[in-house]
């Protein structure tokens, strides 16, 4: 059973571009746009990228590796829809390429510990937290 709701995971089919937020070693936010899949298998949010183990996210995941995670949209007349996922990122070495063949080898892997969501279900907002544990490995 996903932590996703079917509404949701249909919603992250439509997308092809959220966005991430990390924390630098002197607690400063940083929000990058990204491209992402949902992963049904691992039942995370996997996000891949161009030369993704030389970034500012992929550096700062690894020192902190608590992220924040937005996908969303407006469509008329002024209906807004979209999803918050607070996550525990594993830095993945392997998998990256399977999105094509410009793409860096790496993966960012966001295992769910917050999902709040709205406009997918009613109107109203859906704010969960996802009970599971996720070991993450902080990279030397």
């Amino acid at each position: 059973m996903s932590v996703f709701t079917d509404k949701e995971i249909e919603y992250m089919a439509e997308q092809h571009l959220g966005r991430l937020a990390t924390v630098d070693s002197k607690g400063n936010p940083h929000v990058a746009p990204v491209g992402f899949r949902y992963n049904p298998v691992t039942d995370t949010i996997d996000i891949g990228g161009l030369d993704l183990k030389n970034t500012r996210k992929w550096h700062h995941a690894a020192a902190h590796p608590r992220v924040a995670f937005v996908i969303d949209d407006v469509v008329p007349p002024w209906q807004v829809h979209g999803i918050e996922v607070r996550a525990d990122v594993e830095l993945v070495d392997e998998g990256g390429k399977e999105w094509g063949p410009h793409y860096a080898p790496e993966l960012m892997r966001l295992h769910p510990v917050r999902i709040i969501a709205w406009g997918l279900d009613t109107r109203e907002k859906n704010a969960r937290d996802v009970a599971r544990k996720v070991e993450v490995k902080l990279q030397p």
